[in-house]
């Protein structure tokens, strides 16, 4: 998701035991949301299955959301903000109660930041989230040529990240497109519309969901 903004001051690079746990936790709970909707244990479906879907959402949902808020804290500790990630746990039981029922609507938390900032650092802030999510995408492609388990976490991180940074590039509320579009419509443009045309591509006619 994207970042919120306090008044503060500057930050190394470093993580809280909070920071840490909170990263933790909305990891592996999205990755086992992901794996409820990929593999339904709840409706029959084998547990053996069950476990190695949270296993590669692992690696490919929750490593393209920890990347994701990671970048925004490192843009955001570079033009001298306190950035730190807090988990939303409202929001993390919802994921999980909605996987339950097939619907799954993901926002896990936000890299908080304070500090002066400038309309183009913020929306450069923004930004960094859903391009490490296209850049992600890229390094997951070549693995869809295998046909195993690779080939699986390969589908799953190309599509997983091409839909995560379409849908944080969306212009509305807390979302990183806001921001974006706020600071520089060209930059927006340039990034949201192959981002919704390729996750189009990929639900309605790959078919990777």
């Amino acid at each position: 998701m994207s970042h919120r903004t306090r008044a503060g001051s500057e930050q190394e690079l470093t993580f809280s035991d909070r920071e840490q746990r909170d990263l933790a936790i909305a990891w592996v709970t999205l990755s086992v949301a992901f794996a409820l909707i990929f593999a339904p244990v709840h409706r029959g479906e084998a547990v053996g299955f069950f476990l190695t879907m949270v296993v590669l959402s692992l690696v490919t949902v929750g490593v393209a959301f920890l990347l994701h808020e990671i970048a925004h804290k490192v843009v955001a500790i570079e033009f001298g903000q306190v950035a730190e990630f807090r988990a939303d746990y409202q929001m993390l039981f919802l994921a999980l109660m909605g996987a339950l029922v097939g619907f799954l609507f993901a926002a896990p938390g936000a890299v908080y930041h304070r500090g002066r900032i400038t309309q183009r650092e913020n929306g450069l802030i923004s930004l960094a989230g859903p391009v490490t999510n296209l850049l992600l995408a890229l390094l997951f492609l070549p693995l869809m040529v295998f046909p195993t388990y690779l080939g699986t976490i390969g589908q799953m991180g190309v599509g997983i990240n091409i839909v995560l940074a379409a849908f944080n590039m969306i212009p509305f509320g807390p979302l990183d497109g806001k921001s974006v579009l706020e600071w520089h419509k060209g930059v927006f443009a340039l990034v949201f519309v192959p981002s919704v045309l390729l996750a189009a591509i990929i639900i309605f006619y790959v078919g990777l969901f």
